[in-house]
This record gives structure tokens, sequence and C-alpha cells, in this order.
């Protein structure tokens, strides 16, 4: 038998309380309500009992943040929503930052209330889903990613907009998608958009929307990224990135929760879990006036900051392991190894790329190790061997300038052809003998296969 959901509203208003008595009845939901916050406590004393509360931020005898704060201490796996009066944006953000669920702006739009309700029930009558581990996708035991992980699963339960900070190449994305993933919006759309990629002409109706014959060559109708996203996510990679005039746009679109399209005249409602991120600092650039600070404030509500490479070394070989077993699969083949000295150069270099700058070196150190075993030379991390070996490489290809020059052909596809027809004479020379042409080329045989599927030799 299916259990009937169940919600709990405080409010000590008696038509705001009906209101939301018939709403939730037409979804099926049972309400009891409450008009202070004593009351409320009594009830809260059998919390299993509800799967969702919905209170006003002014009561009678405290408030909103005062029950979020309960909720949080006493039944932390029931989703609370505030009320709060039109345009009062500082009690939403520090209710959220209590520990609420999310808000609704009075007067209410029972569009938006029903679409709250709906993402607070998924959540509470999943929570067998929520506390699957993420160990498998954000690799690392260290302390710094035990506290990572802990702190996403938390941040999957709310719908409070998260801003992810950390350097280039430290996975913010994952972080992100994870957020979703575990989260009551799993099953919607999750939408990255990296913000400086967009044309600045062309960023509102990217964001908003338009409509046909809004503008020279809008010849059709098109939906922005806030639509794609409705019910799912919005993940706005480089955020710092956008402009002024599309930060006070986008201010507005997480605000009211509504966008208007370019051509439009009224708004149209979207329900979007913000997430941004950005490699940046944002409050350096709040300081030098190049980023809104009641921008930054709403999407700040939290903030998670991804650790470096640098700061959780102790997983390098955990990864190292997992990035060189992907990079073998595609070849069918076993991922090679890696030794003790290759390892300990690992662990002394300062990857100021990250993750992604560790997955490089291996590529790298995959194709040219020999006999399936990656030693420390082939990591090259020193730099003036690098250097060294770029010299070598410009010499070896002067002679190739000349004819390049007289040619009509891209610089990429000129190279490459000169690498493929290489390994096509090698392998005629050695009656496709791949060991043999590989030696022929100086090259390891796993190089040699991987330059044959990268440069599609059958």
């Amino acid at each position: 038998m299916t259990v009937k959901s169940h919600a709990l509203i405080i409010d000590d208003e008696p038509d705001i309380r009906e209101l939301l008595d018939i709403t939730l009845q037409k979804m099926d939901v049972e309400v009891t309500s409450a008009a202070d916050v004593g009351e409320a406590r009594t009830l809260l004393l059998d919390p299993d009992r509800y799967h969702v509360c919905i209170t006003d931020m002014k009561l009678p005898d405290g408030n909103g943040i005062e029950i979020v704060e309960y909720i949080q201490r006493n039944c932390p796996q029931l989703p609370v929503a505030v009320l709060t009066a039109h345009g009062n944006m500082d009690l939403a953000i520090q209710s959220l930052k209590a520990g609420a669920f999310d808000f609704v702006s009075k007067p209410v739009d029972l569009q938006v209330l029903r679409h709250l309700v709906a993402t607070a029930l998924k959540l509470s009558n999943s929570p067998s889903r929520q506390d699957r581990r993420s160990r498998k996708t954000l690799l690392g035991e260290s302390k710094a990613m035990q506290r990572l992980r802990a702190t996403i699963h938390k941040l999957a339960r709310s719908q409070a907009p998260v801003y992810i900070s950390g350097e280039s190449g430290t996975g913010k994305e994952l972080v992100a998608k994870l957020i979703h993933e575990k989260g009551p919006r799993s099953k919607e759309p999750f939408i990255p958009v990296n913000c400086g990629a967009i044309p600045t002409e062309l960023m509102e109706s990217e964001f908003f929307g338009h409509l046909k014959g809004s503008f020279t060559g809008a010849n059709k109708e098109k939906l922005g990224l806030f639509q794609a996203a409705d019910g799912g996510t919005l993940f706005l990679d480089e955020v710092a990135e956008l402009p002024i005039h599309m930060q006070v746009k986008l201010l507005r679109a997480i605000q009211e929760k509504a966008v208007r399209p370019v051509g439009a005249q009224k708004e149209v409602s979207v329900d979007v879990r913000i997430l941004s991120a950005t490699h940046k600092n944002l409050e350096q650039l709040v300081a030098e006036g190049e980023f809104r600070q009641d921008l930054y404030y709403r999407i700040n509500v939290i903030n998670l900051k991804v650790p470096s490479l640098r700061q959780r070394k102790e997983d390098i070989k955990i990864l190292a392991n997992h990035i060189l077993q992907k990079l073998s699969m595609p070849f069918g083949a076993e991922p090679p190894q890696l030794k003790s000295e290759a390892l300990e150069e690992l662990n002394n270099y300062p990857f100021p790329g990250n993750v992604r700058e560790l997955e490089n070196i291996l590529e790298r150190a995959m194709t040219m190790c020999e006999n399936d075993v990656i030693e420390a030379v082939d990591l090259h991390l020193n730099p003036e061997e690098q250097i060294v070996s770029r010299e070598d490489e410009q010499e070896q290809d002067v002679n190739s300038i000349s004819e390049f020059a007289e040619s009509d052909e891209s610089l990429e596809n000129y190279l490459e052809n000169i690498e493929k027809e290489a390994i096509i004479n090698a392998l005629k020379e050695t009656n496709n003998n791949k060991t043999a042409a590989a030696k022929k080329l100086g090259m390891s045989f796993r190089s040699l296969r991987y330059r044959l599927s990268k440069l599609d030799i059958s």
C-alpha cells in the first residue's frame, strides 16, 4: 500500500493556510497546519509523519529561520521551504544558509509552489537513492576528498545555489554533476554552459531564448538554456566571464524564477537549480567592480571548494591507476605498469593543471613508454628536458617547412599525413608485422597501436 504524502504548513494567516491546503490537496498531498512556532514544534515531535514542511518567515512567536534550524537539528531528513515577502532576498538567502530546502516569495506563485513540493517529495520518497556513495566517480581516499563527498551528499538534498570554487583542472563540473545526480532532480536535464564561450551579442538569446522575428536572423523560435534546464540544473561554468549587463539579467532570472525571451512581452516561469563555478577569485572581482555584489551573494549562498591535487597527493596513485586503465580500455589491453620511481616523480610534482594535467602526462607517457612499463623518464616532468625535446622536434621538421609553405593544407593535416605515410610504409616493409614496424619507426608497440587508432589506419 502506497503511503500518502503529508505536508506541514506553518503560517499565522488563515487565508494563506487555506490556499496552500487546497493547492496541495489537488496534488494528493495530505496537509496539517500550525499557526506559530510553538504549535509547529509540538507537531514536529513526530517528524516521520511529514514529507515536506512549508513555513512563513514571520510568525507571532518567532520566525521561519528558527523552524529551519529546529528541523536541521532534530529531523534533518525533512525538506523545509520558507515563504518570504516579495523582494526580501536577504532573508531568503539567510534561510537557505540555515539549511532550508528552498524558498517561495509572496504573493505565492502556485506553479512555483507545485514545482517546489514535487521536488521535495521526490527527495523524501527516495532516501536510499541519496545514500549511494560517489567513490567510483570522485576518486580519492584523502581526508579532503572524503569531506568533499560528504558535503556533496548534503548539498544534493538542498535547492540552494552552490558556488563551486577551485583551480582549473580540479573537476568542478564533475562535482556539479554529482550534486545534480544525487538530488531529486537527477532524472531531469543537467545543462552545463561555459559562460566565456558565448559571444556577448548572443548571450541574452542563448540564456533566455527568443521569438521568431525578434531580431535579424531569428528565423524561428528558440528555447534558451534556462528553459532547456527546466526541472533540472543549470551549471554556469566560468561565471566570472559574464559581462555586467548579463549579470543584471541573470540576477533577475534567478530571483524571480522566470525568464523573458527576446521579443516576448511576458515572462515564463522556470524551475531551475543554479550551480556555478570559476577558477577566478570572485570576491576580488566584486571588490574591483567587475562582478556585481548582489549576484555574487545570490549564487554564493553555499561555497564549495574543490581541493587541488597538491592538497591531496595521497590520491595520486589511485588516480594514476584509474587513468591508465581508462586510457587502455579502447585498445582492449592491460594498462602499463607505473614504476615506483615514476610514481615518486608524480608525487613530487606540483601539478599546476591538477587532475587534467595528470591525465595529459600519463597519456603522453603511455604512448612513449617501452615494454608497457612507465619509467620516470617517460613522464617528461623536467621543464629543461621538455625544452630540449621541443628543440629537437623543431630541428627535424625544418626541411619540411618549405614544402608545407607551398601547399594549401593546414599544418595539422600536413603533419598528420606525413606521420600516416611513415606508418603505412613501415607496415608494408614489415608485411604488416606491427611489432617489427614499431621497432623500425623507433617507438613502442603500444605507441604504434595508439597512433593506428588515432589516425584511423586499419
